[in-house]
């Protein structure tokens, strides 16, 4: 049984309300991570309906496939279910481009959820090698989304 859709409101509106960067509930087999970052760099626009897709994870192979060849290559997955922006802002370059060199920590892309714009950061330092999604696409939690050596 999928978790209360009004519950999982009321829990964003308390992560905004109280200033508490991250939220981590379990409830039997289902759990939410509520992440708030206070830094946007800018925001990105909602989405006016919500997306008829079905989201569903990768099957093992396929993550394998994605993963490159090089030992030295990391694949940084998304942290979440949602709508994958690589631009800050409609109009705008993209966050990152295959080639460029990024910092641990620096916003690579964007994850809308549940209305909420999500900076996500590069996991490590490094060079783009891969993007595994375009913008707009739907993403599920642990899809590769960079390739970062």
């Amino acid at each position: 049984m999928a978790m209360d859709l009004r519950k999982i409101k009321k829990l964003i509106e308390l992560v905004n309300e109280s200033g508490i960067a991250e939220l981590a509930i379990t409830e039997g087999e289902e759990s939410i991570r509520i992440t708030r970052y206070s830094s946007m760099p800018t925001s990105v626009p909602s989405q006016q309906t919500i997306p008829t897709a079905r989201v569903t994870p990768l099957s093992a192979q396929a993550k394998q496939t994605a993963v490159s060849s090089s030992a030295e290559d990391f694949v940084q997955v998304s942290p979440m279910v949602g709508t994958f922006y690589a631009t800050a802002d409609v109009g705008e370059a993209p966050l990152v481009k295959v080639g460029q060199r990024v910092s641990q920590g620096e916003v690579i892309c964007i994850i809308e959820a549940m209305g909420m714009t999500n900076p996500i950061e590069a996991e490590r330092d490094g060079v783009i090698r891969a993007i595994w999604v375009k913008d707009g696409d739907e993403v599920a939690f642990d899809q590769p989304l960079f390739t970062i050596n």
